[in-house]
């Protein structure tokens, strides 16, 4: 019984025009090893599954072939290509980066590069997933794939270029390996099946191509389970059924029931779904998807864009045309809502059922904003400002008026009237909410004005002089007051303050320390208040001041021994003497 060998290994491309979907990359090494203009350094650089190390084992394969085609390809009957196909051949040496990554392996690789061929030209080194080297490893490699010998070529391949030193990058050729396409993968899948006696339908392969998301190896690797799965029959149906994923007819069903508002049948459907083992957030995406596909093909020119399979694609086309192009914005717009707030809902299916309430009826809640968006715009027009109406007052003698007792001091200029001279009488229009005073000409302000100003001169009292006995008695009525309000803390700090009167509107408060100021000064504004008042002068003023007493200033200071021995000898200088002939030191 023949042991089983799994696709990706047993239809690896052995010749550059078998590699699939790299066609840009193959065409370069062809026309590099044709021209002899090979470069003693390569990276290979791109998504996993992709043929990077199977284009690196080519190129090593190919430049050591002793009978090489006139495009570049190795003869494959050589005994350079026998021994390479079977794994004996000397010239190729593969490292495996991501388990070799230390200083002391890329040393012994460096080592083994001084020695030459025994047979072939080159001696070609592969290094896989390169970027798993520490840094250490890669310094001391650095030199030697600068300037390697003549005979050595190095191949690095990796997934994640942008953990690769800049140092390496610069001295390399560098190749980009792009996704193979989901029509490149289908081809590729036909040819396999068509080799192995395998009965596959069109739409089965694009969905294993679809899923692969342009992995070559994935694909065989998937292709290979569901052969294991079916007995070499892959339908349609059982793909799905193996891949878990979910049928596009559910969707084109649950948007017909969403464009007829049959919300009961929706919500079967979507329970449906439910019972078959699909997650919620699976049909949200895949709904979100549908709908993005019936966007794409309402406009032929982007039909290139619809990755479906091809007897889906008339199916899109012609729905397309049936559906409105602000239902869809607005379905996408939802479900992106939808699968932002799926995580944080507790009750997931009674989450995703009031999204699909929303897609049946959102038809008719666009119909009902677009018809009171016309509403609007028909019933707004501008209308005139009102104003109230005036009512005229008949004004006979103009200095009758200036006798009124109400009179408001505050008048704004704006609503004075100027009044014309009439012989008879003047009419006079005002507003029936703010009633005022118009007199003949002139200003009527500056009449009132003086008019209170004369007022008050009359009744005002002359300021009482401030002499040390009144401001005195007026001091100890503030203490009182501060007292009856239980403020005892600010009384005591008062009744410890001492007045000097400077001039006839100012006084000074002396205080004995900061904290007494601070008493005094919070209650400034209720303290100069009651001094104008008490005094009936206005512009009473004082300043708060603290200055130290005798007492304070005399304290007595502690000294330290040296201070004292400093002040015994200018009193008494033999004691200077004394110290210098006893040798003696101060402690």
């Amino acid at each position: 019984m023949d042991k089983f060998i799994v696709s990706a290994r047993k239809y690896r491309p052995q010749n550059f025009s078998t590699v699939v979907g790299q066609q840009h990359i193959t065409t370069t090494l062809k026309n590099a090893i044709v021209n002899n203009q090979l470069a003693h350094a390569f990276l290979f650089c791109g998504p996993r599954g992709v043929g990077k190390t199977t284009c690196a084992r080519i190129l090593a394969k190919t430049i050591n072939c002793e009978h090489k085609t006139k495009d570049g390809e190795a003869c494959n009957v050589c005994n350079s290509c026998i021994s390479f196909d079977n794994g004996t051949s000397l010239n190729i040496h593969e490292l495996d980066a991501a388990s070799n990554n230390s200083v002391d392996d890329i040393r012994t690789l460096v080592e083994q590069v001084r020695f030459a061929p025994q047979a072939g030209d080159y001696k070609v080194y592969i290094v896989d997933e390169v970027h798993m080297l520490s840094s250490a490893a890669f310094n001391a490699f650095l030199k030697t794939l600068e300037e390697p010998p003549p005979f050595a070529i190095f191949i690095l391949a990796t997934t994640e270029k942008h953990k690769i030193l800049p140092t390496i990058l610069s001295r390399c050729q560098i190749f980009d390996f792009k996704r193979i396409s989901t029509q490149d993968t289908v081809d590729h899948l036909q040819e396999i099946c068509e080799k192995e006696n395998i009965q596959a339908e069109p739409a089965a392969l694009h969905i294993i191509a679809q899923k692969s998301e342009g992995c070559m190896r994935d694909s065989l690797s998937i292709l290979d389970k569901i052969v294991s799965f079916t007995g070499g029959q892959i339908t349609y149906s059982n793909t799905l059924e193996h891949l878990n994923i979910l049928d596009e007819d559910y969707f084109f069903s649950m948007l017909d029931n969403m464009q007829k508002q049959q919300l009961s049948d929706a919500l079967v459907l979507f329970d449906t779904i439910i019972q078959k083992g699909f997650e919620a957030d699976t049909f949200l995406e895949g709904f979100a998807e549908f709908i993005r596909n019936l966007m794409v093909s309402k406009d032929p020119k982007s039909v290139t864009l619809l990755d479906v399979a091809e007897n889906f694609k008339a199916r899109y086309l012609s729905l397309a045309q049936e559906v409105v192009t602000g239902w869809m914005v607005s379905a996408l717009n939802i479900l992106s809502e939808a699968s932002i707030g799926y995580k944080q809902a507790r009750n997931k299916k009674l989450f995703v059922e009031l999204v699909l309430i929303k897609l049946c009826y959102l038809q008719q809640a666009i119909e009902i904003s677009q018809s009171g968006e016309t509403k609007k715009k028909i019933t707004a027009t501008n209308k005139a400002v009102q104003f109230k109406s005036l009512v005229p007052i008949k004004v006979k003698d103009p200095e009758a008026v200036q006798k009124k007792e109400v009179v408001k001091e505050a008048v704004k200029p704006e609503a004075l009237l100027m009044v014309e001279k009439e012989p008879a009488e003047t009419n006079v229009s005002v507003a029936e909410e703010k009633p005022f005073i118009a007199t003949k000409g002139g200003n009527t302000l500056k009449a009132i004005k003086e008019k209170i100003m004369q007022q008050r001169l009359q009744t005002q009292q002359k300021p009482i002089a401030v002499t040390t006995e009144a401001l005195q008695k007026v001091w100890n009525e503030f203490i009182q007051k501060l007292s009856d309000a239980k403020n005892h803390s600010a009384a005591t700090n008062f009744k410890l303050a001492v007045l000097k009167v400077e001039d006839e509107a100012h006084f000074k408060i002396i205080c004995t320390g900061a904290l007494q100021q601070k008493f005094i000064e919070k209650e400034r504004s209720e303290l100069i208040d009651f001094l104008q008042k008490s005094f009936n002068n206005p512009s009473l003023s004082y300043s708060c001041s603290v200055e130290e007493t005798e007492s304070e200033l005399q304290v007595e200071k502690t000294l330290t021994k040296k201070q004292q021995y400093q002040i015994l000898t200018k009193q008494y200088p033999h004691i200077q003497l004394l110290k210098e002939k006893l040798k003696l030191e101060l402690e």
